[in-house]
This record gives C-alpha cells, sequence and structure tokens, in this order.
C-alpha cells in the first residue's frame, strides 16, 4: 500500500529514534502523534493517546541507557504504539506511594486506559506496546 493510498483510507505511521535521556524528544514525539490523529481521531482518544505515549516513551529514556524506538500506526478504527528499548528485563507496574510524588503511574494509567497493551521480549530489550480503538473524526 502506498503513502497516498493509505492517507485516503485514513491510516498513517511514524517511527523514530530517541536518544539516551533526550528528555525534550517526549513532547516532540506527542506533538507528532497529535499531528498524526489531528484529522483522523476525536479529540479525546487522541488525548489518552497522547497521554499513554508519553508515559512509556519516558519510561524508556529514564530506565535505559540505550535511548529507544517508537512506531506508532493508526488506523480508522485503531491506533497501536510500540516503544521499543534495548535493555533486558521486564517492566513492572506497581502502586506508588504518596512519597513517589508523580513517578511510578506509567504502567498504572496504561493498564487502566489502553484497550490492550502487553510487552514482547526481545533477542536484545523488549518492547512495550498498547493499542487504543478510535472513533474517526
Amino acid at each position: 500500500m502506498r503513502a497516498g493510498e493509505m492517507e485516503r483510507q485514513g491510516m498513517g505511521r511514524l517511527h523514530r529514534r530517541l536518544c539516551r535521556a533526550d528528555l525534550a524528544a517526549v513532547s516532540e514525539v506527542r506533538c507528532a502523534v497529535r499531528e498524526l490523529l489531528r484529522y483522523r481521531w476525536r479529540e479525546e482518544p487522541a488525548q489518552v493517546a497522547e497521554l499513554l505515549l508519553s508515559e512509556l516513551v519516558t519510561n524508556a529514556l529514564v530506565h535505559t541507557d540505550d535511548g529507544a524506538v517508537v512506531a506508532v500506526s493508526v488506523a480508522p478504527q485503531k491506533l497501536r504504539v510500540e516503544v521499543r528499548d534495548f535493555v533486558p528485563g521486564m517492566p513492572v507496574s506497581h502502586v506508588s506511594n504518596a512519597d513517589d510524588g508523580t513517578h511510578g503511574r506509567g504502567l498504572i494509567l496504561v493498564e487502566s486506559l489502553a484497550d490492550a497493551w502487553g510487552v514482547s521480549p526481545k533477542t536484545l530489550g523488549k518492547v512495550v506496546w498498547f493499542e487504543l480503538d478510535g472513533e474517526r473524526s
């Protein structure tokens, strides 16, 4: 399927390599996803997508030394976000206590708001992903 054909069908893709500890990249990727979804999805599911994307990208950049790769694919009724890092071990979601401030809640948000999510181990590292079912604008 060619890019023009994908566009006519309301589909789109985004692929970015992010450098280690480049937390400014979180807002850049979030803005890119906002643009990708702007004319494809309603505002509320697009905002959820931005929030969950931010959580996964931040986790990958804070907890790894080798950066991350973000892949987003959007179709008229489904969004899939994958964030790959290059560190072995599975992420752990935990209930944070009051002393944690805003830390430790990312995967809990993903569990609560995503229609599906998971972790796929790779030879080197893993992919943490989520999917949202959405409605076209």
